[in-house]
C-alpha cells in the first residue's frame, strides 16, 4: 500500500501562484518516508465554472477537499466549493460539491450535496464498511456541526432532512501528518489515504516526468551499409514504463564496408539540442514539413504583430539559425493593417495555406485569414502567397458582427476523411464573454470556407483557464492512433498562460461537444520546465524520423518577453501527449553511449 496526501496551496501571488490555482486539490505520494509532490506541485482537479443564461461564467474553486474511499473501489472527493477568488459562494450555500474519480487521475465533477441552510468551513466523508454506509459530516461557519448517514451519495441531492447535530469533539476529521514546505512549497494538508501499488505507480507514472533509465538494442545487427546501419534504431526505456524509439550515431571509422567481417562498434544515441529560446520575442511558433522542407513562422513581438516572417530549412535544428523571409505586412493590403497573430501552416488537398488572423486597424474587428501559396509557388518569396482572405460560412456570410466579435487562432486538421477547421472566439459587446474554442467542418477545395455551421467546443470553465481573463484559445490537433487529441491554450498571456487538452476516440462525432474529455487539469504551466514561465500556444510537426515535436512559447523569466521554444513531444502510459520531458530526462547522458556487433554482409 502507498499514502497519499491531499493538500491544497497557500497562494503566493498573481504572477507565480494565485488563488484560482492554489484552490484546488493538489496530490502528494510517500516516497522514502516523506511525501513528494505530484503534477509538479500544481493542482490536479478544479472545480467547474457555473454558466449564466447568456453564456458568461461564474468562476469557481474548492476548499478543503477530502479524499474517501467508495464502496465498488473508486474514490470520492468532497470539498467546499467557493468562488475563484476564496470567498463565500452563494450559490453552493450550505452545499458541499462532490467528485468521483477510478484513479485519481481522472475526475467527474458529479454536483452538489445539499446538507444545511449555511456556509459550509468543512465538510468530510469516510465510508463504514460495517455498516454498509457512507458517513458525511460538516462544520459551518458558524461553529455548527452536522451529521448524515447515507446508503448511496449522489450530486445533485439534498440530503438535509436527515442531518443529526453533533458535537464538536465527535467530528471524524482524521490527523493529518506535518509536511515541511521544505518538502512541499506552500503546502496546505488536507487528509492522508491509502491506495494500493497499482493506484500509486500509476499516480506516479502520469503526474511525475519520466526518466530515460535503460536501453535495448540488438548485441549484433548485419547490415551492407551506413544507410542500413542507422535504419536499426535504439529503444529507450522510461521510468513510466514507455518507451521511444532513438536514432544512433555510429562510429564507424573501422568499418570497411566492402569487406564481410565483423566489428565491434560504438554509437551515441542521436539528440537534438534545443536551448530556450530558440527565438525571443517570437510567440505562438509553428513548424511544418512540406515538400522535403522545414518551415518555421510565428507572431512577431518585436514589431507589435506587425509582419509575419517564415523560414526554411533542410531539418529542425537548422530552423534555429536560419534567415527570416518577410512574408506578410500591416501595409501592403487595406484590410490587413494592424495585429498578425498566430501564423499557422498547414497543407489542405496537397495545398499549403497559412492561417492567421488579422485586422484592418481596430482590435474589436480581428479575424481569421486564409492565404494559399499559388501553384509552384516558393513559401520563402512574399510574391507567391496569395492576398488572405477572409474566413466565412458556407454561404458566404460573415462567422460573427465585426466590431462586436472577434475570431483568432484557427487551426485545421484532416480526420476521418474530413477536414475541420477550430478556433477562438471572443465576444466584447454587449458583454464580453471571453473566449470560447468552436469547431465545424471545412471546406477542402476553398478551406477559408466552413462547411458547416459552428459549434461550441469549449469554454475557459476551470480556474487554471480563467485565471486573469477568461480565455480558451491556440488549439492544435495531433492524431494518435485512433484518437484525436486537441491542446488548447488558456488564461492570459502573462505566467498564468496554461495548456489545457480535448480528446475524442475515432468513430464518435467531434461536432457534439458532449462527445470530449477535458483534463481537468493543465497539461503544461509556468512550473512544468524550471524558467519557463507562461507557456502555451502549442503546434506540432513530425520530422521525417517520425519524432514529434512541439513548438510553443513562453517567456524567459517572469518578465521576460514571449519567446519560442522547441521540445519533443512524448507520449505517457496513456497514449496522449507528455509536453514536459526535458532533454536530460529524455536522454540519460549516462545511457547515451550504444554498443553493438556489426556484421557486414553484402
Amino acid at each position: 500500500m502507498r499514502n497519499v496526501l491531499c493538500y491544497t496551496r497557500k497562494p503566493v501571488n498573481e504572477k507565480i501562484y494565485d488563488p484560482r490555482l492554489a484552490y484546488s486539490m493538489h496530490l502528494a505520494i510517500e516516497k522514502e518516508g516523506k511525501y513528494v509532490p505530484l503534477n509538479h506541485n500544481s493542482g490536479v482537479l478544479f472545480a467547474r465554472a457555473t454558466e449564466n443564461e447568456d453564456g458568461s461564467l461564474n468562476p469557481k474553486s474548492i476548499r478543503h477537499p477530502f479524499v474517501f474511499n467508495m464502496k465498488d473501489g473508486s474514490f470520492g472527493v468532497i470539498a467546499v466549493r467557493i468562488e475563484g477568488d476564496g470567498e463565500d459562494d452563494s450559490q453552493s450555500k450550505g452545499k458541499a460539491i462532490f467528485f468521483v474519480s477510478k484513479d485519481l487521475v481522472n475526475y467527474e465533477e458529479e454536483g452538489l450535496i445539499g446538507l444545511t441552510d449555511d456556509y459550509l468551513e468543512r465538510v468530510v466523508c469516510i465510508y463504514d464498511a460495517d455498516a454498509c454506509e457512507y458517513v458525511i459530516e460538516y462544520k459551518d461557519v458558524n461553529a455548527k456541526f452536522g451529521r448524515v448517514a447515507l446508503k448511496n451519495i449522489r450530486g445533485g441531492e439534498d440530503y438535509s432532512d436527515a442531518v443529526t447535530g453533533i458535537d464538536e469533539g465527535e467530528f471524524i476529521l482524521p490527523a493529518v501528518s506535518e509536511v515541511s514546505e521544505d518538502d512541499i512549497l506552500g503546502v496546505v494538508p488536507e487528509n492522508e489515504f491509502e491506495v494500493d501499488n497499482e493506484t500509486g505507480k500509476r499516480l506516479e507514472d502520469k503526474f511525475m516526468v519520466p526518466c530515460h533509465i535503460a536501453n535495448e538494442y540488438p548485441v549484433s545487427v548485419t547490415a551492407a551499409n551506413k544507410e542500413e546501419l542507422d535504419a536499426i534504431k535504439a529503444k529507450a526505456i522510461y521510468s513510466d514504463g514507455t518507451f521511444a524509439m532513438k536514432r544512433v550515431d555510429w562510429d564507424v571509422t573501422n568499418v570497411d564496408w566492402n569487406k564481410e567481417e565483423e566489428y565491434e562498434i560504438t554509437g551515441k544515441i542521436h539528440q537534438d539540442v534545443f536551448k530556450f529560446p530558440i527565438a525571443y520575442n517570437r510567440a505562438d511558433p509553428c513548424m511544418a514539413m512540406w515538400k522535403g522542407k522545414y518551415y518555421f513562422i510565428s507572431t512577431n513581438d518585436a514589431d507589435h504583430e506587425h509582419t509575419i516572417y517564415i523560414r526554411e530549412a533542410d531539418s529542425i535544428p537548422e530552423l534555429v539559425t536560419a534567415e527570416d523571409h518577410l512574408i506578410l505586412d500591416a501595409y501592403t493590403y487595406e484590410h490587413v493593417g494592424n495585429l498578425l497573430w498566430a501564423p499557422e501552416l498547414h497543407v489542405v488537398e496537397g495545398r499549403l495555406y497559412i492561417f492567421h488572423a488579422c485586422t484592418p486597424g481596430e482590435f474589436f474587428c480581428e479575424e481569421s485569414h486564409v492565404m494559399a501559396l499559388k501553384e509552384g509557388g516558393n513559401p520563402v518569396n512574399k510574391e507567391d502567397w496569395s492576398e488572405p482572405k477572409r474566413v466565412v460560412k458556407a454561404d458566404g456570410s460573415d462567422i460573427c458582427k465585426q466590431g462586436e466579435v472577434i475570431t483568432l487562432d484557427m487551426t485545421c486538421f484532416k480526420w476521418d476523411g474530413e477536414y475541420y477547421a477550430v478556433w477562438s472566439q471572443r465576444q466584447f459587446l454587449p458583454k464580453d464573454l471571453g473566449a470560447w474554442l468552436y469547431i465545424a467542418k471545412l471546406n477542402k477545395d476553398e478551406p477559408w470556407k466552413l462547411a458547416s455551421e459552428p459549434v461550441v467546443l469549449s469554454k475557459p470553465d476551470y480556474g487554471w483557464a480563467n485565471n486573469h481573463t477568461f480565455v480558451d484559445e491556440g488549439p492544435f490537433a495531433i492524431i494518435k492512433d485512433d484518437m484525436l487529441i486537441l491542446t488548447f491554450s488558456s488564461a492570459a498571456v502573462d505566467t498564468s498562460y496554461v495548456v489545457g487538452m480535448l480528446t475524442v476516440e475515432k468513430g464518435k462525432d467531434i461536432l457534439v461537444r458532449e462527445n470530449w474529455r477535458k483534463s481537468n487539469a493543465p497539461i503544461l504551466t509556468s512550473r512544468s520546465v524550471e524558467g519557463e514561465f507562461g507557456t502555451g500556444h502549442n503546434a506540432y510537426v513530425i520530422d521525417e524520423y517520425g519524432d514529434m515535436w512541439n513548438t510553443y512559447h513562453a517567456r524567459p523569466g517572469v518578465d521576460g518577453p514571449r519567446s519560442s521554444g522547441v521540445r519533443r513531444v512524448h507520449f505517457d502510459i496513456d497514449g496522449l501527449p507528455r509536453l514536459d520531458l526535458v532533454e536530460e530526462n529524455d536522454v540519460n547522458k549516462e545511457l547515451r553511449t550504444i554498443r553493438t556487433t556489426l556484421v557486414v554482409e553484402k
